[in-house]
C-alpha cells in the first residue's frame, strides 16, 4: 500500500501559489466535492484566488454543500494560468478526465490522495493510502495550516468522510475517523440533515432505476459473486442520469453470503463502467488494475471498451479466480 503523508512540501506549496486550482475527480463523489470544497474555504480564508475544476456535473444530491455551484468544466479557463494545480481525491491522471488540460497551465502541480494504488502523478504527492476518506487527510492539512474549521467546511468534510466509509460502517473506518467526525460536530456540522439529503432523500427517477437494476441481479461461483447491469436505454427509460446509478452497487454485495459484486452500466459514449465492492478480507482492487482501472481494497473501478454482457463475463471471471487464490 502506497503511503506518503507528510503534507510539509504540499503546505509549502500552497504558502507560495497566489492562484490555485482545485481539481475533483470524473463522476464527482461526496468525497472529492467535499474535500475540495472545504479545502477551498480554507485558501480563500489565507488570500488565495481559488477556481474549482471537474470534468463532469455536481450530482444533484451534493449541490446543497456551500460553494458546490462554482466548480467549472477545464474548457472554461482556455486563458488562464495557475501558480498550484492542486488534485483531490485522484488516485491517477485518468480520473482527471479533461482537467488533465489544465495541468500545462501551472506553474506546478501538487496532490491529495486516499488510494492504495495511486501513481504519484503530480511533483508534490500526498498519498495516504489507509485512510478512509480523502477529506480526513483535508482535515489535517486546514489545522495543520491554521485554517478556520467554519460550520461551513465541517459540513463538507462531513459529507466527505460520510459518503466514502459507509457513514462511518466500511470496514476501512478507523478510530480516526471517528474522532474527527465528533470534531466536525462539535464545529456545527449538521449531521442529521446532511444524512438526510444523502442517505433518505431519492428522486423518483432514481427508484425507478433501482427497480431496473435489482431485475438483473444474478449470482455467480456458488452465489459468492452477484453482478448488476444496466443499459443506456434503461436511463433513457427512467429519465435518470448517470449520478443517479451511484447507490446501486451495494445492493449487490448487500445479499447474505455474497463477497463480491460488480455493477455494470453502459455510458453515453459506448463504453462500460464498471463499480466492483469486495466484503473484507477479499480484494477487488486487484481486479479493477487488470481491467486497467483501480481504487481501495474493497472498493473499485475501471471504464471498459466492450460490450456490457462481455464486460460482466469477464469481470465475473477474474473475480471468481481472485476469490479462489484468497479462499
Amino acid at each position: 500500500m502506497r503511503t506518503t503523508r507528510p503534507l510539509d512540501g504540499v503546505i509549502a506549496a500552497i504558502h507560495a501559489a497566489k492562484s490555485i486550482a482545485l481539481i475533483s475527480h470524473v463522476s464527482p463523489d461526496g468525497d472529492t466535492v467535499g474535500s475540495a470544497l472545504a479545502l477551498r474555504l480554507g485558501l480563500l480564508e489565507m488570500g488565495k484566488r481559488v477556481a474549482l475544476f471537474c470534468q463532469d456535473k455536481i450530482p444533484d444530491i451534493l449541490r446543497f454543500l456551500p460553494g458546490a455551484e462554482g466548480f467549472r468544466e477545464p474548457e472554461t479557463a482556455a486563458d488562464e494560468h495557475f501558480d498550484l494545480l492542486l488534485c483531490v481525491d485522484i488516485s491517477d491522471e485518468k480520473r482527471m478526465g479533461s482537467c488533465a488540460a489544465l495541468m500545462a497551465r501551472a506553474e506546478y502541480t501538487a496532490q491529495i490522495d486516499h488510494h492504495g494504488t495511486n501513481t504519484c502523478y503530480c511533483e508534490e504527492n500526498v498519498v495516504d493510502g489507509s485512510a478512509p476518506a480523502n477529506a480526513l487527510i483535508i482535515y489535517e492539512l486546514l489545522t495543520r495550516m491554521g485554517c478556520t474549521v467554519t460550520a461551513e467546511a465541517a459540513l463538507c468534510l462531513a459529507v466527505g468522510l460520510s459518503t466514502d466509509t459507509g457513514h462511518l460502517a466500511y470496514n476501512s473506518t478507523t478510530p480516526e475517523a471517528y474522532r474527527v467526525m465528533g470534531e466536525l460536530v462539535e464545529a456545527g456540522a449538521p449531521i442529521a440533515e446532511a444524512c438526510r439529503r444523502l442517505y433518505r432523500e431519492r428522486p423518483p427517477r432514481q427508484v425507478a432505476l433501482l427497480a431496473k437494476a435489482l431485475d438483473t441481479l444474478r449470482f455467480h461461483h456458488g452465489g459468492r459473486i452477484t453482478s448488476i447491469r444496466l443499459t443506456r436505454q434503461d436511463f433513457a427509460d427512467c429519465g435518470a442520469l448517470p449520478e443517479d446509478a451511484e447507490i446501486i452497487v451495494n445492493y449487490g454485495l448487500d445479499v447474505l453470503g455474497v463477497h463480491m459484486c460488480v455493477f455494470a452500466r453502459e455510458t453515453a459514449d459506448a463504453q462500460v463502467k464498471l463499480s466492483l465492492r469486495a466484503v473484507a478480507p477479499h480484494c477487488v482492487s486487484g481486479v479493477a488494475q487488470s481491467f486497467g482501472g483501480g481504487g481501495h481494497a474493497q472498493a473499485a473501478g475501471a471504464t471498459v471498451q466492450m460490450t456490457l454482457d462481455e464486460a460482466v463475463r469477464q469481470v465475473v471471471a477474474r473475480m471468481a479466480e481472485e476469490l479462489e487464490l484468497s479462499e
